[in-house]
């Protein structure tokens, strides 16, 4: 699929890949917590990625080796991190706190594009940020007698996120979107391999047997779940990198606020999940603030591109 560098184009084909992916992404949740009492999580990798490695493999059409292998493996890496923040608070946490936690991710985007690419941050996009904290406060409730550190670990997933969208935007803007998803999947599948041999080295913990328990036998049932969770890793890991490369990547980004529904959705769905007030209160105040981030323009800065090089993008 092309990529199109012009900025005057219209991202009517982004805007239609993101929210396919994050509805896949809010199912592929809702399957990992659904089969987290029986699978571990690094079986999940390891097995997933042996059935999705292939299938990209067959998909692309061009040289796997990335252009910028250490970036790429770094972007890699931080996302591999992301996923074990989000999936080590998955057995636990609702779908829909997770899903609010981890789009925190514009508000870090922001910060980090201050600190690293030296962008401007706006006054509105300040506002956003602040905003953005208070319904985090919401949902964590720090005041509260139940307060619980747990919904601050898919805020760290966030941080993991934007540093992947860092990554992307300045130092990937040359790789496919191909390229990108096959060597993600390669990272877990070497992740999960290694995860799953220390924890049989060193026994298995009961206390926790998603994150720190043996292999369970495979079924049918399964590894239908197994080949479901393929499909939607390839078709995830390939509209994330095809939807922000498309022109304007921070209209992008406001779709992208779609999963919040869709993993409310799943939740009640799949685990008859009902967020409280407080809880659907701060998601509408981190939803508004990302939108704000994204979409306040920020002061014109100079640009020192190269004539042929293509529009940077986000993750």
């Amino acid at each position: 699929m092309t990529i199109l560098p012009n900025e005057r184009a219209l991202p009517a084909t982004g805007v239609i890949v993101i929210l396919i992916t994050v509805f896949a992404m809010a199912l592929t949740d809702a399957f990992v917590k659904f089969s987290s009492a029986n699978l571990t999580l690094w079986q999940i990798y390891v097995l997933r990625s042996v059935i999705a490695i292939p299938a990209l493999l067959l998909l692309t059409r061009r040289a796997v080796w990335p252009s910028a292998p250490g970036w790429v493996a770094l972007r890699s890496a931080s996302l591999l991190l992301m996923y074990l923040a989000i999936y080590a608070a998955i057995p636990i946490l609702d779908l829909s706190v997770i899903a609010a936690s981890l789009y925190t991710a514009p508000l870090f985007i922001v910060l980090l594009s201050s600190l690293v690419l030296g962008e401007p941050i706006a006054r509105y996009q300040w506002t956003g940020i602040v905003t953005g904290l208070v319904g985090v406060l919401l949902i964590v409730r720090p005041a509260a007698s139940g307060f619980s550190l747990l919904p601050l670990i898919p805020v760290a997933a966030a941080f993991l996120y934007a540093i992947a969208a860092i990554v992307t935007r300045a130092k990937c803007v040359r790789e496919t979107p191909m390229t990108m998803a096959l060597w993600l999947n390669v990272t877990l599948l070497i992740a999960g391999t290694i995860a799953s041999l220390a924890i049989g080295f060193a026994a298995p913990l009961p206390a926790y047997p998603f994150l720190f328990g043996s292999w369970a036998a495979m079924g049918t049932r399964e590894w239908q779940i197994i080949a479901v969770l393929a499909a939607l890793i390839i078709g995830v890991s390939i509209g994330l990198a095809r939807a922000y490369q498309s022109p304007k990547p921070q209209i992008i980004a406001t779709f992208d606020y779609a999963y919040l529904i869709f993993a409310a959705f799943w939740g009640y769905v799949f685990f008859g999940e009902v967020p409280s007030p407080l809880t659907v209160t701060g998601m509408a105040l981190i939803a508004f603030a990302g939108v704000m981030v994204l979409c306040t323009a920020s002061p014109p800065e100079k640009r020192q591109d190269r004539p042929g090089d293509p529009e940077q993008s986000n993750l």
